[in-house]
């Protein structure tokens, strides 16, 4: 069963929203060989925190793709003002019976 993974971190949300197209399928494209399933980047109302939730087959899949993390990652980030490094969060689906979508 896959995974969600978040990372949440201080850091503009407007400068990622400003990111090149071409930059962000770039990296798209080296996650999805790796096997994303599905990715979002949220922000605050106030632009000051950044969230990004990842759907993943399991948390290798994302740990090997972060491991070859490339020059473009860092330098968006690095443009948002992200100035710690982020941990990454699992979650796995509970099998409950109120499940909507």
């Amino acid at each position: 069963m896959s995974v969600l993974m978040t990372l949440r971190f201080q850091g503009d949300p407007k400068a990622i929203e400003a990111t090149s197209a071409q930059t962000l399928t770039a990296i798209t494209d080296r996650a999805r060989k790796h096997g994303l399933i599905s990715h979002r980047f949220y922000g605050t109302d106030t632009d000051t925190e950044i969230l990004i939730v990842d759907e993943w087959p399991d948390a290798q899949s994302f740990e090997l793709f972060f491991s070859e993390a490339n020059p473009d990652i860092m330098e968006m980030m690095g443009r948002a003002g992200v100035t710690s490094n982020p941990a990454p969060e699992f979650w796995r689906h509970l099998d409950v019976p109120d499940d909507v979508g």
